[in-house]
């Protein structure tokens, strides 16, 4: 199972709200929207609590790199169907043209 880096995507700020949100099932805009609103009262509590948080799933990521669900919106690739058409097995000989 391959995943992608949190930190090198273009819509997660250090990928806290996302990898919390994976991790225990919930969508993480829930969390976003949280922190957003909680900032305008104690900006330092939430910034804190935001690096504590972050520090908390590296060290989930770095010491447990397999216990994580993937995410339900995020679904592998399937192999598409061999599909062999009739005249595959007949070689023809081209002509030259003039």
């Amino acid at each position: 199972m391959q995943t992608a880096n949190l930190l090198s995507r273009d819509d997660t700020f250090f990928g806290v709200c996302e990898a919390l949100g994976t991790d225990l099932g919930f969508s993480p805009n829930i969390l976003r929207i949280v922190f957003g609103v909680a900032v305008m009262w104690n900006p330092m509590l939430v910034i804190g609590t935001y690096a504590a948080l972050g520090v908390l799933v590296f060290a989930s990521r770095y010491f447990f790199p397999v216990a994580r669900r993937q995410h339900p919106t995020i679904q592998a690739p399937k192999a598409a169907p061999k599909v062999e058409a009739v005249n595959d097995s007949v070689e023809r000989e081209l002509e030259l043209a003039a």
